[in-house]
Order: structure tokens, then sequence, then C-alpha cells
């Protein structure tokens, strides 16, 4: 009880604070000020990022961070890169192949470029695909038989695939989970699908869509490279995930050998 109290000398002492019988408290209470400062502070930021468009590799940040944990903000961050990476391929895989946006009926390459990311974060795949998705829709872009938009179908596909692999989701928090194989598996099928860009051909043997270039004009190896940080960003995560459950079991396995008691402070 913190009230008055009489001292030796028989007269009244003036009121003593908590914060000054215990400092802690005081170190307590301005962290929690400071908490809710920020917490207001960010709210200004808030933004509805679930399967927004992605236009940067950088964003605001927001409250709905504090309901995430490290892996679930590097898959976040992860799924940002890797579509801005295949947002890149996209646009220069048609600068390469003008051909290709002029299938789909649209008045620029730039409209064409924001009608298949629209497809790829909305779910929603594009009428040449007929409702194929991942794996599936990649396999028939890249075939021979394919008619449509080939840039477009081929972006698409790679992007629906590495969405399905996170569970559907461009965003992750504490009640989520991804399947580490399955992120990998989609890892290996994007090194598949940027071998066959570089060797498929039609029936004239030309390249289906001319993507990489080694000839005495000259030397363009940008796609394999950006290609090349998504594979590397899918299986740093498969790692990080297959880690992460790993020490989830080590660390309840030492807790039954050890009969260690959990830490209060």
């Amino acid at each position: 009880m913190d009230c008055a109290h009489v001292s030796l000398t028989g007269k009244a002492a003036p009121p003593r604070r908590l914060t000054a019988r215990y400092p802690s408290l005081r170190g307590a209470c301005w962290r929690a000020v400071l908490l809710v400062a920020l917490v207001i502070s960010l709210s200004g930021c808030i933004r509805n990022q679930a399967n927004g468009a992605f236009t940067s590799n950088s964003a605001a940040a927001s409250p709905s961070e504090l309901f995430q944990t490290h892996s679930d903000r590097l898959a976040t961050i992860g799924m940002r890169n890797n579509l801005n990476s295949l947002y890149r391929l996209m646009d220069k895989l048609y600068q390469r192949n003008p051909r290709e946006w002029h299938k789909t009926g649209l008045g620029s390459r730039e409209a064409a470029q924001q009608a298949v990311q629209q497809a790829i974060e909305q779910g929603r795949p594009p009428p040449s695909l007929a409702g194929r998705q991942d794996i599936v829709a990649l396999s028939y872009a890249l075939s021979p038989e394919f008619q449509g938009d080939r840039v477009g179908a081929f972006i698409y596909a790679i992007g629906s695939m590495v969405v399905t692999a996170h569970g559907g989701r461009t965003q992750f928090y504490l009640t989520d989970s991804i399947d580490a194989q399955f992120v990998h598996n989609a890892a290996r099928n994007i090194e598949k699908a940027t071998w066959l860009l570089a060797t498929r051909r039609d029936a004239q043997g030309n390249p289906l869509l001319l993507s990489n270039e080694l000839s005495e004009n000259g030397r363009n190896l940008s796609f394999a490279v950006e290609f090349g940080k998504i594979v590397a960003r899918l299986d740093y995560l498969s790692d990080v995930l297959d880690e992460r459950y790993r020490r989830i079991g080590v660390n309840y396995a030492h807790s039954l050998l050890f009969l260690n008691f959990l830490p209060v402070q």
C-alpha cells in the first residue's frame, strides 16, 4: 500500500511514489509509453497488404509486424522480392519478345504487364491458360502448342507456383505455416523452367522466347542472374524453415532430458 507514513520523529512523511520505491517499475512504465507511442505513430502507415500490388523492394512499417516471427517476416520479404524479380523478368522478356504482348490485344506493354501482375496477386489465371495454375500452367506455357501470350503465361505460371508453395499467401503471421519441402520444390522447378526457357524451340528451330544471349553480337545473362536470385531466396527460406522446426523439436527434447525449468526473467 502506497500511502503517507509516520517518520521516526513522529511527523507525517510525504507519500512516496511506487516508481521511486521500485526503480524497475519506472523503466517498465517508460517502455509501455514508448510502445504505445510507436504503435500510434505506425498506425498511419497501415496498408491492406494482403495480395496487394508489389511495386518496390521496400515497404512502410506496419503494426501488423508485431504479429510476425522472424521467419514470418523473412518469408514476407522474400515473397515481395521474388514477385518483383518476376515483374522485372516479365518486362525484359516483353522487350525482347514484343510480339507476345501484342497477342493480348492491350494497347501497350505496360498494360500487358499490369494485367499479368494483377492475375498473379489475385490468383486469377489469364484466359489463355484456361484455368491452369502453377506447375500445370508452367508446362503448358512452355509447350509448342501454346498459342497465346507466352511471356504473360510463363510469368504467371511461375508466380502462381511460388504463391502456391507458400500456402497460397503472400503475407505471413504467427498463425501461418509454410512447408519447407514445397518451397524447396518450387526452387527446383524454377531451375528447370529456366533451362527450358533457354532450350525449347518451335518447329522452325527458333527459341520459343528470346532471353539470355551469348553471341558475337553481345552477352546478356541478366535473365539467368534474376532467376538465380529467386532460387537463392527460396532455398534460404526453406533452410530457415527447416531449422526452425528442427530447433523446436531439439529444444523440447532438451527440456525433457535435463528437466530444465523455463526462465521467468
